[in-house]
């Protein structure tokens, strides 16, 4: 499953799933929603959140759990990542740690940045997911949005996205047979989790094959 370069061969390499990716990134400006936990300064501010948030949900699991609040307002409190919600987005990214379904993605089975690769018909794919946990009966993989204005249901996640958690899910059913495959993102912006129902991820698994 995890290859260092594709499988030769006669297949059609398709580009890398880009992970994290801001969608839409060239098409202008995109509209603007109220959050509690996005300060509305433009799109590089959006962007540096969101690689604030990146960076405290791979390191704070590293922590005891007690240690972690007083870990991330310490960071948070360093020049240049200064921000009027410390103490609220230090919560919102601890929830996001211990989410009841997510959790062991940042337990001693969960991996940062796992690289994923292989073939879905004679497409090769690849990709780097933010979080892996390989479990006896389940896989779990999260991985993590910065767009400014998140959708509020799964059936409206930008269709790159989509096809990206279509194609990890798919791969990782062939590596782990009989074993469910549970997906989520992870949007920035406000900090909140959006599972991805398998109904709707296999649509997009149909097309990239």
């Amino acid at each position: 499953l995890w290859r260092p370069e594709p499988p030769p061969g006669e297949l059609v390499p398709s580009a890398p799933l880009a992970p994290s990716r801001p969608e839409g990134a060239d098409l202008g400006p995109l509209p603007a929603v109220a959050s509690p936990l996005e300060a509305p300064s433009g799109r590089a501010s959006a962007l540096r959140r969101g690689q604030i948030v990146h960076e405290l949900l791979q390191h704070l699991p590293d922590l005891p759990p007690a240690g972690r609040k007083p870990a991330a307002l310490a960071w948070l409190g360093q020049p240049g990542n200064a921000l009027p919600d410390a103490e609220a987005l230090a919560e919102a990214v601890l929830a996001v740690i211990e989410h009841p379904v997510l959790a062991p993605l940042f337990g001693p089975e969960g991996r940062a940045e796992a690289p994923l690769g292989g073939r879905l018909g004679n497409r090769v794919v690849g990709g780097v997911c933010d979080r892996l946990a390989v479990l006896p009966d389940r896989v779990l993989l999260a991985d993590y949005k910065t767009n400014r204005a998140p959708p509020d249901r799964a059936e409206d996640v930008p269709e790159l996205y989509l096809r990206q958690m279509a194609a990890y899910q798919a791969l990782l059913r062939e590596a782990f047979p009989g074993r469910a495959v549970i997906c989520a993102l992870v949007w920035t912006a406000g900090v909140r989790v959006m599972p991805l129902p398998d109904a709707l991820l296999a649509r997009h698994a149909a097309a990239l094959a």
